[in-house]
């Protein structure tokens, strides 16, 4: 939460010059609290797992987060039952009138896929137009980074020889920005894609900011429209052990699958994962939700009529 502090307070000043979020008492005692409504667009098979890291993610903060999970018409999905998400999803069609503080596009096991063969693109598509009208903030993960780059700014992904699998270290850019507030110099967070966005071609898109990227796996956080758009490029959510089951999942299968990167101890899969991005994944969360939802969105949300 801000700091809030007398309207003339001297160190008002210095803090505010050490990205210190600072809120005087004019501000302060002009607020009104309300429940913050976040969408979250779960593209992921195992839906279940995603609401989980999700939730978990967004809890770190005071503030009260109202989460609506949508999912597309267009696709059916064979990992999740129809109990379930009959029960607490609700189709994209049934939203779109409303309007939403947050949204989410998660990522989504079609990377290989030309963007227009994926069979809910069309749908997709429609989503992130309606986002740029009725959303104050949203977040594309991996995958949905990738599609959002694509629609936004006509920024295609690249197959890599190899997938990208493991947790990677990263530099903060642009530490001035509320987004990556609190990040230390150097931090992890997990990958696993075999696709990527080169560097380059984000860094030519003069509409787009690159907060943190990695030697080893380019851009990983990036975003538009003064966080109107945020893009990450991994998956800062997964939990302890993620990537080990994709592991055993692809190994299982007798997919060629290279153990995950500075991940096991000594690189062996029968000890216990290091989990080493938690608490910058807390903090991108917290800083997203606090800075570009609740600092930004409206009090009152008008819905179409």
């Amino acid at each position: 939460m801000p700091i809030r502090v007398q309207n003339d307070l001297p160190v008002k000043e210095i803090l505010e010059r050490e990205n210190i979020f600072v809120m005087d008492e004019t501000r302060a005692m002009s607020q009104d609290i309300r429940p913050l409504k976040v969408g979250l667009l779960n593209l992921m098979p195992l839906k279940e797992d995603t609401e989980l890291q999700i939730l978990r993610s967004l809890s770190n903060t005071p503030l009260q987060v109202d989460v609506v999970f949508v999912n597309v018409s267009s696709h059916e999905s064979k990992n999740t039952s129809t109990s379930h998400l009959n029960k607490f999803y609700v189709p994209f069609q049934e939203i779109r009138k409303q309007r939403f503080d947050g949204f989410i596009i998660t990522g989504a096991p079609v990377e290989q896929m030309p963007f227009e063969e994926v069979d809910y693109w069309e749908e997709l598509k429609e989503i992130m137009e309606w986002t740029k009208t009725h959303v104050t903030s949203t977040v594309h993960l991996c995958w949905g980074a990738q599609a959002g780059l694509y629609y936004h700014f006509g920024i295609n992904k690249v197959q890599l020889e190899k997938k990208v699998f493991g947790v990677f270290e990263h530099r903060v850019q642009n530490r001035k920005t509320p987004l990556v507030r609190g990040f230390d110099d150097v931090f992890f967070a997990p990958h696993s894609r075999h696709t990527t966005v080169p560097t380059e071609w984000i860094k030519q898109e003069k509409r787009l900011t690159v907060l943190a990227e990695s030697d080893e796996v380019g851009v990983f956080l990036a975003m538009a429209e003064e966080g109107k758009q945020i893009y990450v490029m991994g998956h800062p959510e997964y939990d302890r052990v993620t990537l080990h089951n994709e592991y055993m999942r692809d190994k299982k299968k007798g997919l060629e699958i290279e153990i995950p990167k500075n991940y096991y101890p000594e690189d062996n899969p029968e000890k216990k994962p290091l989990l080493t991005w938690r608490s910058h994944a807390n903090n991108l969360y917290t800083n997203w939700i606090n800075y570009y939802v609740y600092q930004a969105t409206p009090y009152i949300l008008e819905d179409d009529e």
